[in-house]
């Protein structure tokens, strides 16, 4: 299920120096803002989940899956250069899968890493919010990697519809409107938070159960669609 070869293609796509530039932006600005936010406020447990959950969470973490779960397999299907992995002796759920593990690998590295050490600066993981958030950015990152692989395979304006999704449904309704908090990927990380923290600072409205429920149904459903979707490119080319 898994291809070295396709990996490493993917993995040298999503790293190239113009996209790891804007992969590293938005986890060195956070870091930037937690060193600025430590030095006017001192350590500050509220401070710290305010700015790991406003800005780590409800922004960087899904911007950064747009970036990657996008990256792994669009610009392929845009430039027509699948067609040539498609060609090759290899599974389509296999490519699909392989890309999935990538686009993960790299979403959580540039977004857990970063949050990690945002909330050691913040607070010294007072409370255990730096290692809640950073495990929340850890599942988010699952889910966000499918959800966006998937919407690359489908749509050729996917990093649009990712930026959409990400910052107006996640940052905005996901954090403000009570009914979409339920479907939303960062509630869902959020109830895994809670459980690390274990205190009344990290919240989520979604149970723990549910938000796993969730997080599976999500990742997996996302990801064999997008293998579907692999299919019937491949038969249209053949075409």
């Amino acid at each position: 299920m898994y291809d070295p070869t396709v990996a490493r293609l993917t993995y040298r796509a999503l790293l190239g120096r113009r996209r790891a530039l804007i992969l590293g932006a938005l986890p060195l600005l956070l870091i930037v803002i937690a060193v600025a936010v430590r030095a006017l406020t001192g350590a500050d447990d509220q401070t710290a989940t305010d700015v790991l959950g406003g800005f780590a969470l409800a922004t960087m973490v899904p911007i950064i899956g747009v970036i990657a779960g996008t990256g792994a397999i669009g610009p392929e299907i845009d430039d027509g250069s699948v067609v040539y992995l498609l060609s090759k002796p290899i599974k389509r759920p296999t490519i699909i899968f392989t890309k999935l593990i990538v686009a993960i690998a790299v979403t959580m590295v540039f977004s857990a890493v970063p949050t990690m050490i945002a909330g050691l600066i913040l607070n010294g993981n007072g409370q255990q919010i730096a290692v809640a958030y950073t495990v929340a950015a850890l599942v988010a990152s699952i889910a966000y990697a499918a959800l966006f692989l998937l919407l690359g395979t489908v749509s050729r304006h996917a990093v649009v519809f990712g930026l959409v999704y990400a910052l107006v449904w996640e940052a905005l309704f996901g954090s403000l409107v009570p009914g979409a908090r339920t479907l939303s990927v960062q509630q869902w990380s959020l109830a895994v938070a809670e459980r690390v923290a274990g205190g009344d600072l990290v919240t989520s409205d979604v149970g723990l159960t549910t938000a796993t429920v969730l997080l599976v149904v999500v990742t997996v459903a996302a990801t064999w669609y997008a293998g579907q979707k692999l299919r019937t490119l491949t038969l249209a080319g053949e075409e």
